[in-house]
């Protein structure tokens, strides 16, 4: 194999076409753009979702559902992912440290999914029922945060 004679596969690479270029191309005088109307002109941009005039697809079909604004989400962690660590005081600082949140400003609930095998003092902004169970059976200490 010589690097200098590496070429793409055949019909891998196509010519771009060249409108404008006079009636034999094919392309010539309006450009593959027709005659007059709103497609013609130059610097057109056709919006998304425009569909001539009609009424658009988005607005034709009936709404669903709705989102509450005042819905509070939580990060996730459960309590056999803080059973790995081993500091006994696990905050939002150990849980950063650990990649189980991205950063301070995230509102973490420690849910039930497994067992502490030691007494841990775990401080989060909520806590499930059973985690919370789980972690004073364990002999450790499950404090709230407060929320900002």
């Amino acid at each position: 194999m010589n690097l200098s004679k590496l070429k793409p596969a055949e019909g891998a690479k196509k010519s771009n076409k060249r409108r404008g270029r006079g009636p034999g191309s094919g392309l010539g005088k309006t450009a593959g753009r027709g005659h007059k109307g709103q497609l013609a002109g130059a610097g057109y941009k056709r919006k998304w979702g425009f569909e001539g005039g009609q009424m658009p697809l988005y607005r034709r079909l009936p709404k669903r559902g709705f989102t509450n604004i005042f819905r509070v989400e939580y990060t996730e962690v459960n309590l056999d992912k803080l059973d790995k660590l081993s500091e006994t005081e696990i905050g939002l600082k150990e849980m950063i440290e650990h990649r189980f949140i991205h950063n301070e400003s995230e509102l973490v609930k420690v849910l039930g999914k497994g067992n502490l095998s030691s007494a841990k003092t775990v401080r989060a902004h909520a806590f499930s029922q059973s985690a919370r169970k789980k972690i004073e059976e364990s002999g450790g200490k499950a404090i709230i945060i407060e929320k900002e």
